[in-house]
């Protein structure tokens, strides 16, 4: 029994491993690890102009979603940096949403496909970010929830402090 406590670490990281595969960066879930500051605004900054997102608006998302933890996953299934859930990350060709240049990549163009669906408004398009485009589309602005007003709120005034 104390063989098996002592290697269950290594266990667990092995079934990880064959569960969901590494990506090049080695990111595993669950796995705890954490970016540099400077690396994260550093992918931050090259997608952002790579999809001419604003820097600011970019960073206030992945603060909001994961506050910088590449690992995080939500209740409802939204993985890494930036929360993607696996049908936007699998539309945006992130194999590896635990992968934070994949992940900050996939969900800056995300991003801009929102901003530009929503003519740069950035209220809507950081809404349809977390409650889903179906959902701003249908309510013809800010869906009603309460958890996306907090949301759009938050993200709308880091992005505007920057």
């Amino acid at each position: 029994m104390f063989f098996i406590k002592s290697f269950r670490p290594l266990l667990v990281a092995a079934f990880l491993t064959f569960l969901y595969g590494c990506s090049d960066a080695g990111y595993l879930p669950y796995a705890p690890h954490a970016l540099a500051p400077a690396q994260l605004q550093s992918l931050v900054a090259d997608a952002s102009s790579r999809y001419n997102v604003p820097v600011a608006l970019t960073n206030a998302v992945v603060m909001a979603e994961s506050a910088g933890n590449p690992s995080a996953i939500s209740s409802t299934g939204a993985q890494g940096l930036m929360q993607l859930m696996p049908g936007t990350a699998q539309a945006y060709h992130v194999a590896n949403p635990f992968d934070p240049v994949a992940n900050v990549d996939g969900g800056t163009h995300y991003l801009h496909d929102l901003l530009v669906r929503y003519n740069n408004n950035v209220e809507l398009a950081v809404a349809a970010y977390n409650a889903g485009p179906g959902a701003v589309d249908s309510y013809h602005g800010i869906p009603p929830y309460a958890e996306t007003r907090a949301y759009v709120s938050r993200v709308v005034s880091a992005f505007r402090s920057y």
